[in-house]
């Protein structure tokens, strides 16, 4: 098999931290080559310096036969690689088309824009791999899926030979998976070569072809996907010999702390339910099923349109701040749209929400914020080098701790997670299944969404699942497998 991309000896460093060091990389013509390890083990820094975004201390890069040592964007964009983020890059507020085209707009006489050239040529990209897009609609009507679809059809309207896809599954339904995996066969086929990087072991050993593993910024191990096992590779991964335990632990609850009463808004409809101080509880259910949706409106980013919410007996209706005074916090599925703020540090992503609550206290004493912080990184965890330097600096898992500790820090006594391991590794995973059991521990009320039951498994005394915008079963700790909830979950299963 022709081999299309070689990166050998790459090494990098960011102010003495070694993130790579001597690792290589092979990827063939015609294949989907799976990149593993967990967050920090080197994945994005190896891609940034592949697309040119970041410059290698030391190492070669060879695609399609040319070689390049300190390569730019544009030039491997013009050699023929594009990169698929996880957060998303697609403009909302531009049609389809016009993000297909940015940037490459096809011209007409006086150097005007063709449009309806551009809305045929996208119409035949879309029919050929069997995707159904509205080449006029606005982005922002598009769901995830479709916009992750966009993107990969951005890519190859530049005609990329190699594509890059960073966790594009993270927020998709198994339907959606399904078709995306038949396009990717379908382009594989046609000699298009992918980077697949994922934590779901379901998915790299149904859709890769061969496989890396790093960890701590070096090669461990290469190979082809039937020559191994998820088990092995995860223990590449993580370094140790990984146990998929159940960690849950039976506590003793306390009194009710948040009741819905028929609570009704977009997506669901007359949803009672009540939840204990100390109670782990699990909503899950298919994509669009109601789930995510609700847990927003509990904490005021949707409007209630009827029913309601009570804390500790009082009624809670409003605005997002109102929420949060009454101890209510939330974790955001998308930490780029949603939590992280860029231009921040970690410090001040930290206490910002703290800050919110107390906007009357004009001073903001650094000494005071960075003794919290670093109680709250040894509590968590965080590895951070310094809380000056930027969020973007950490790893997913890292991010997501930050944001944990951000709440934390206002006090907050019930946690709305919404897929709270949505992109992280395996060694990720655990930490927040530990630290989910602390707060419970402690006396907090978890109440998260997921889309993996076995993340139900280890940790929640309860699940709720949804079907249609309604409560299709509540099941106790006992009850719940994958079989069980997928039947709920699909309508097959009623609960009586």
């Amino acid at each position: 098999m022709k081999r299309i991309l070689e990166m050998s000896h790459i090494s990098k460093a960011f102010g003495g931290v070694k993130a790579l060091t001597d690792v290589h990389l092979e990827v063939n013509e015609g294949e989907v080559h799976a990149l593993l390890g967990e967050n920090g083990a080197g994945k994005s820094t190896l891609m940034n310096i592949l697309t040119g975004v970041l410059q290698a201390d030391s190492g070669k890069i060879t695609f399609l036969g040319k070689d390049y040592y300190t390569p730019t964007i544009t030039q491997m964009e013009e050699a023929g690689i594009a990169f698929v983020h996880q957060e998303l890059n697609v403009i909302n507020d531009l049609t389809v088309v016009d993000n297909i085209f940015l940037t490459r707009e096809l011209t007409g006489k006086f150097g005007l824009i063709d449009e309806d050239k551009e809305v045929q040529k996208t119409r035949e990209l879309f029919e050929s791999l069997g995707v159904k897009i509205d080449p006029t609609a606005m982005v922002r009507t598009l769901k995830t899926s479709e916009k992750q679809l966009l993107e990969i059809c951005k890519a190859l309207y530049t005609d990329a030979k190699l594509i890059i896809l960073d966790e594009p599954t993270t927020s998709l339904s198994n339907e959606e998976i399904d078709h995306l995996f038949g396009i990717l066969s379908k382009l594989r086929e046609q000699g298009k070569s992918f980077i697949f990087i994922s934590h779901k072991m379901p998915e790299i050993f149904t859709i890769a072809d061969r496989y890396t593993v790093f960890r701590n910024g070096t090669f461990i191990s290469s190979g082809d996907i039937k020559d191994t096992t998820p088990k092995d590779v995860t223990s590449d991964m993580v370094g140790t010999t990984f146990v998929d335990a159940d960690m849950y632990e039976q506590r003793e609850l306390g009194e009710e702390i948040l009741k819905l009463h028929k609570l009704s808004g977009r997506g669901f409809s007359k949803i009672s339910l009540s939840f204990r101080k100390g109670e782990i509880v699990a909503f899950t259910g298919l994509a669009g099923s109601g789930a995510s949706e609700l847990m927003q409106t509990m904490f005021g980013v949707l409007p209630i349109e009827g029913g309601s919410i009570e804390y500790k007996g009082k009624k809670l209706e409003g605005s997002i701040a109102h929420f949060m005074k009454n101890k209510i916090a939330m974790l955001p599925s998308n930490r780029k749209e949603n939590s992280v703020i860029k231009d921040l540090s970690i410090l001040e992503n930290f206490y910002i929400a703290e800050h919110v609550l107390s906007f009357k206290k004009q001073i903001i004493k650094k000494s005071v914020e960075d003794e919290r912080y670093e109680q709250q990184k040894k509590t968590l965890r965080i590895k951070a080098a310094s809380s000056s330097a930027e969020i973007t600096s950490l790893s997913g898992g890292n991010q997501q701790k930050v944001f944990l500790a951000k709440w934390l820090n206002t006090g907050a006594e019930v946690l709305l997670f919404n897929n709270p391991t949505r992109g992280v590794d395996v060694g990720a995973k655990a930490e927040i299944y530990r630290l989910i059991l602390e707060f419970a521990k402690a006396g907090k009320t978890v109440i998260f969404n997921t889309l993996e039951i076995p993340e139900v498994q280890k940790i929640a005394d309860r699940c709720v699942v949804f079907y249609g915008g309604k409560v299709a079963a509540i099941l106790d700790h006992k009850d719940v497998s994958e079989k069980t909830v997928m039947g709920y979950s699909t309508g097959i299963n009623t609960q009586r």
